[in-house]
């Protein structure tokens, strides 16, 4: 496979650089599965394009969304100790990825220890994030997490002078995002909408006044 390019505008670090330089190139067309939950991994992905999300799923094949990641980030680190993956990554569109194996990271880390601090940093900021997510998911009802959702989704201003979110979500996804059934997200989304709460248009939504804290 081809050596992955530099991207500067995507990795800022000059060592990060450097290291994405020394992976194989693997690209992935949207819904492609990067990496299988329950796999033996010894590799990290540095997501040069694109975006992934991360994911778990039982044996009927609901999932429950952990995270989404775009350019700049990087999956896979948790598969460095040997063990199996713990959840399943796939592209939310066509990504490309610099895929860094165990030996490679090793060597970068004992060239520049200030490497694993950094990886360190970031499991330390993910794992905060899932405490607080899993403390959300714990505490607030299905309405709740999903106008917690909606607020807290990129937007871009249009010209019709709306917010509106730049990602792209049916009903499914917003289902696996909170924990819910379709159903469910789909009446919730009605009763938001008529009561002028949220606009939606080609699976994005935009917030027309921020929703009352309880329904």
């Amino acid at each position: 496979m081809a050596q992955a390019p530099l991207w500067p505008g995507k990795f800022p670090d000059p060592k990060v650089r450097e290291l994405a330089a020394q992976g194989q190139l693997r690209r992935y067309p949207k819904g492609g599965l990067v990496i299988r939950e329950g796999d033996t991994g010894d590799a990290v992905y540095l997501i040069l394009s694109g975006k992934v999300k991360v994911y778990v799923s039982d044996a009927e094949g609901k999932e429950m969304i952990l995270a989404a990641y775009a350019a700049g980030d990087y999956v896979g680190e948790m598969a460095l100790d040997g063990q199996a993956r713990s959840a399943s990554v796939a592209a939310l569109e066509p990504t490309a990825c610099a895929v860094i194996e165990r030996e490679t990271l090793r060597a970068a880390i004992h060239s520049d220890p200030d490497i694993a601090m950094r990886i360190i940093a970031t499991l330390i900021g993910r794992q905060r994030a899932t405490t607080v997510s899993l403390k959300t998911l714990a505490l607030m009802d299905v309405y709740g997490r999903v106008a917690r959702l909606l607020l807290g989704l990129e937007t871009v201003r249009e010209a019709d002078g709306l917010h509106w979110s730049r990602e792209r979500l049916t009903q499914q996804d917003i289902a696996n995002r909170v924990g819910a059934s379709r159903d469910m997200i789909s009446r919730i989304l009605k009763e938001l909408r008529v009561g002028g709460y949220i606009a939606m248009r080609d699976k994005r939504f935009a917030i027309l006044r921020r929703p009352p804290a309880r329904w």
